[in-house]
């Protein structure tokens, strides 16, 4: 039977999910370990206890299993409730803060997954076109339609720009969440002075 259909078309089993979920731990450990340019598909499937072949049939890439990570970490995120008695701004910073699975853990991890994330591969471009759909549904759902999309798609780009930023050492991880609610809080009120003149 059928349980999962990833974002790259792959279509996985239940036991099949379970081994993918093994590599996606064992990646984890790994990457802390031995860090990114160390890293490949057959030591992690060393380490989960996975045939590389068969870790092969689910990802294509180190790059690939990297964002799986990610995706993974997207979809466990908390879904805040829209609370329309809160202000907009605190429901899509707090949209935001609910994301901050993305960048919490080790750097080598995060910064790694980050790195994959800019990857050519053909599946880590349907991941990442899959994990900025989520994001972006995910604050557009907190605005409650009180910010117009492109707010709520700077909104998403500030969030990825400061990843990439905590990548780049220019801020820890542990900051992101933070500084694009603060950033969010901005624009929300530049856009109301804006619609005030």
């Amino acid at each position: 039977m059928v349980v999962a259909l990833r974002p790259t078309g792959r279509q996985l089993s239940e036991r099949q999910v379970e081994s993918m979920g093994a590599l996606l731990a064992a990646a984890e450990v790994e990457v802390e370990e031995v860090g990114y340019d160390r890293l490949s598909v057959r030591s992690v499937a060393k380490r989960a206890g996975v045939a590389p072949a068969t870790a092969y049939t689910y990802v294509s890439s180190k790059d690939h299993l990297l964002a799986e990570i990610l995706w993974a970490r997207v979809l466990g995120a908390p879904v805040p409730d829209v609370d329309l008695e809160v202000d907009v701004a605190a429901r899509v910073a707090g949209a935001v803060d609910a994301l901050s699975a993305l960048s919490v853990g080790s750097p080598a991890l995060i910064a790694a997954c980050t790195q994959a994330l800019l990857s050519s591969n053909v599946d880590v471009a349907k991941l990442r076109e899959a994990i900025g759909t989520e994001v972006y549904r995910r604050l557009r759902v907190a605005a409650a339609g009180e910010c117009d999309d492109e707010a709520v798609a700077v909104i998403a780009t500030t969030y990825f720009g400061s990843l990439l930023s905590a990548g780049m050492g220019h801020m820890g991880y542990d900051e992101v969440a933070a500084f694009a609610a603060r950033a969010t809080r901005l624009l929300v009120a530049g856009a109301r002075a804006g619609d005030a003149t």
